[in-house]
């Protein structure tokens, strides 16, 4: 089909947030499991994503890469399942900071720390995202009382944000704070991202059984 959704991906990797996105739409779609160092390396996916890297998406002619350009794209190309709010408004412009706050504060500074990376303090106004602790301070703030980052209601910055911060909390990479851990709780509970990490969960256990693991 020339409207055809394929998901690039492997099930230890970025791409579990991708496939909760196309789970949100509710769009038919096809996923090709690729392997580190082989597949994900070879040619045919290198046309895909120079970089060799998943997530990486086709909808028909066009090709989306990194992963928060995938969740925007699905959002727009999507409307009917209400994962952004409408151009132009207030609710519009918060989606937009906080979902590219989450590509270029939280994902930097949660994997600086991750490398074990120290930065002298007189280095930090050259990082867009000042510090790891300033960042979660800031993120904490504004979800301290609310139930969405974004508005009244669901949106792709929360899936963003939300799968960000529930993975970096699992290796102590970012923070524990009661308001991360509730807005966290909330959003794994929804019907796309327990289907998603079933069919991931699923996948990475075959693997494992595959290799011998």
């Amino acid at each position: 089909m020339a409207d055809q959704l394929v998901l690039y991906t492997h099930p230890w990797s970025r791409g579990r947030v991708a496939r909760w996105m196309l789970e949100e739409t509710g769009q038919p779609y096809t996923a090709e499991i690729l392997d580190y160092g082989t597949t994900m390396k070879a040619p045919a996916y290198l046309a895909v994503n120079p970089m060799g890297k998943v997530p990486a998406l086709r909808h028909g002619d066009v090709v989306v890469t990194e992963l928060a350009a995938i969740c925007s794209y699905l959002a727009d190309a999507f409307p009917e399942a209400g994962l952004a709010p409408p151009p132009g408004s207030r609710e519009r412009g918060a989606y937009y900071r906080w979902l590219f706050f989450g590509a270029g504060c939280v994902e930097p500074a949660t994997t600086a720390k991750a490398l074990g990376l120290d930065i002298p303090e007189d280095k930090r106004r050259m990082l867009g995202y000042g510090s790891l602790e300033q960042v979660a301070e800031v993120l904490d703030r504004h979800l301290s009382g609310r139930e969405f980052i974004a508005g009244d209601r669901f949106t792709a910055a929360d899936l963003y944000v939300g799968a960000q911060l529930g993975w970096t909390m699992q290796f102590d990479l970012m923070p524990r704070t009661p308001t991360f851990e509730a807005y966290v709780g909330r959003l794994m509970q929804r019907p796309a991202s327990v289907r998603a990490n079933a069919i991931d969960d699923k996948l990475a256990a075959d693997l494992k059984a595959a290799s011998g693991g």
